[in-house]
């Protein structure tokens, strides 16, 4: 009977879990098996193995056949090195003792290997989400300052319009102002003319009168000198009385 070593599928669609069996040649491959010797997870990274690796070299040296992909698991996990160890073993170019250091070692080094290997993936995850949060960062910083922009040019439109009809209403309050003291200048210079031209006529007539008096002044004292002038002249030229014409003759004898 011819017996092999391979891969029996199980698991949901989109997330396969397979069993590693011994099963016969002819068996289907989800069919019957002989013996599980351990599961293979493809789904995470890295794959994770589970495997007897005593039982897998037990079924390789009693001449089962692994199929492609499960040879690559077993030379994964060592089977084929341990093989090969048992075989020098059997030739005596070692002791037991010394394939089983050289299996630990060579063990241990590819889990070194293996936990290097998931640090690298955890980093490489860590640095592809901190370059997404970074990316996303700066989008929604991006978005925020648009956002920012559009809102400091609204800002400023609205405060240019608020100025421009500031500007215009204080000039059209100054438009007014200036138009209602034009107006109201007249009726001031009307209402000022009157007292100024009262003034003015009272000072010409005080002028006047001081001016009327001092010729009525003038002309009872040239009235007076004329009176006292013609007085004198009466007194000249009357003719003497009978007594004054003795008192003269007298006077000649």
């Amino acid at each position: 009977m011819s017996v092999k070593i391979r891969l029996q599928r199980h698991g949901k669609k989109g997330k396969p879990f397979f069993h590693i069996v011994v099963a016969d040649a002819r068996a289907r491959r989800d069919g019957r098996f002989i013996e599980k010797i351990g599961t293979y997870n493809p789904v995470t990274n890295p794959a994770v193995i589970e495997l007897d690796v005593d039982a897998a070299v037990k079924w390789l040296n009693d001449g089962a056949q692994p199929t492609d992909t499960a040879r690559a698991i077993l030379s994964y996990k060592g089977v084929l090195y341990k093989k090969h160890l048992q075989g020098g073993v059997a030739k005596g170019a070692f002791s037991s003792e010394d394939a089983d250091a050289k299996f630990a070692a060579w063990v241990e080094e590819k889990e070194k290997a293996v936990e290097n290997k998931k640090d690298s993936l955890t980093k490489a995850q860590k640095d592809a989400k901190k370059a997404a949060f970074d990316a996303e960062t700066k989008v929604n910083q991006a978005r925020i300052d648009a956002a920012a922009k559009i809102e400091a040019d609204a800002k400023a439109k609205a405060d240019a319009k608020v100025a421009e009809e500031k500007a215009a209403a204080d000039a059209k309050l100054a438009e007014e102002k200036a138009a209602e003291e034009a107006a109201n200048a007249p009726v001031a210079e009307a209402e000022e003319t009157p007292e100024a031209e009262k003034t003015v006529a009272e000072n010409v007539a005080e002028t006047l009168g001081g001016a009327a008096a001092a010729v009525a002044g003038a002309v009872d004292a040239v009235k007076e000198t004329v009176t006292n002038v013609t007085e004198k002249i009466a007194e000249v030229v009357a003719p003497k009385t009978d007594a004054e014409t003795e008192g003269s003759d007298e006077a000649k004898a």
